[in-house]
């Protein structure tokens, strides 16, 4: 069996429950043909690119998939049909990743307030100016 990442977009009006009925319905599409989902993150209710069908929002889910070609094949074909689904991606992968996607380690990071000062200060950033001994400011073609 091959490895594949999916994402599926659902309308911004569908509610929270719904689109968790839609996962569900989705992945027991998979495990019916002989696949599995091994996992299933929901980002939530994200503001889209460009307006799609009226909609500028749209909850994002993503599968992990453990299945066979036809499974993903008949997966597609159902989001196709399903009018709540804005737009879905599949894309086959070499691996499957295990911990939280990219998505949500940025949700994460932004915690944080201002970022994260102590990896600034190992890197070695400096203030842009470099100040003299007397406090004033010396830069490239400064007139003295």
């Amino acid at each position: 069996m091959s490895f594949y990442e999916s994402i599926f977009i659902a309308r911004q009006d569908v509610p929270a429950t719904q689109v968790e009925a839609l996962a569900t319905g989705f992945a027991d599409i998979i495990r019916a043909q002989g696949g599995q989902v091994t996992k299933t993150e929901q980002w939530g209710l994200r503001n889209l690119t460009y307006r799609i069908k009226k909609n500028k929002k749209g909850h994002y889910v993503l599968f992990n998939l453990d299945a066979p070609p036809a499974a993903v094949a008949e997966l597609e074909r159902n989001m196709s049909l399903n009018e709540d689904v804005l737009r879905f991606l599949t894309v086959r992968v070499e691996e499957l990743e295990t911990g939280p996607s990219a998505i949500l380690r940025k949700e994460e990071r932004s915690d944080r307030p201002f970022g994260d000062r102590d990896r600034d200060r190992e890197r070695g950033d400096r203030p842009r100016r470099a100040r003299s001994e007397t406090g004033e400011t010396s830069e490239a073609g400064a007139e003295q």
